[in-house]
């Protein structure tokens, strides 16, 4: 059985770790950092979405930013983002603190998303168990923040797949870790990774409807 297709067994499934969000970070950017994909058009559409893979993976570079961002203060904003400046190059096209040079090529975006991914993970290292991140789908703590960037990792890792023509599976484990941890109503009974792309709504699932809209919960539970 392939690694993707293993489900974890019933009460196995540890929490979210910075060793996970550091491995996601490293797998991610060694999919886009490979000869194919800075071979690429990375003016083509992300998959199914209306950005183009340089756009999108500007998106996600601003992603992991925001989230390390929102862990640093000492007294975070409890009902908003921090005042960043965001802004949008042009009608649909996403709002970002972080964007890359054009002329540093595929190679210097990588670069750009490996940095916001270290950002994050140093964060989620060196964050306090009472230290808190504000965010609209639950204010999130370490972990859950951790968990975020993982899904932003993956989910846009295969929009940038299917974008570039390359082939990506994120590790059945960490998605199992990080759908316990935002996804509490996802099956478990599944293979992770194609369940966390039904979450997303990026997949089937057998017996299931694809979602058309999707949010994860973020907070701390009990």
């Amino acid at each position: 059985m392939a690694d993707h297709e293993r489900v974890e067994p019933s009460g196995a499934v540890g929490p979210v770790t910075a060793d996970d969000l550091a491995e996601g970070v490293r797998l991610v950017v060694a999919l886009l950092r490979g000869a194919r994909a800075t071979a690429a058009d990375w003016d083509r559409p992300a998959g199914t979405l209306e950005w183009s893979c340089w756009e999108t993976a500007e998106h996600l570079a601003d992603d992991l930013f925001s989230y390390a961002a929102q862990l640093g203060p000492q007294s975070p904003p409890a009902e908003g983002f921090l005042p960043l400046i965001w802004r949008r190059e042009a009608p649909g096209k996403p709002a970002n603190v972080v964007f890359a040079q054009r002329e540093a090529g595929p190679q210097g975006l990588v670069q750009v998303l490996e940095a916001c991914g270290a950002l994050l993970v140093a964060m989620v290292r060196t964050a306090r168990p009472q230290d808190r991140a504000f965010h609209g789908y639950g204010t999130a703590d370490a972990e859950g923040s951790a968990a975020m960037g993982l899904v932003e990792l993956f989910a846009h890792a295969q929009d940038l797949a299917l974008g570039l023509g390359l082939e990506w599976t994120a590790p059945a484990g960490i998605s199992a870790r990080v759908l316990a941890r935002l996804f509490p109503t996802a099956p478990t009974d599944t293979a992770p990774w194609p369940t966390l792309l039904w979450a997303t709504g990026r997949g089937d699932l057998p017996g299931r409807e694809r979602l058309t809209e999707w949010r994860w919960y973020s907070a701390p539970r009990d």
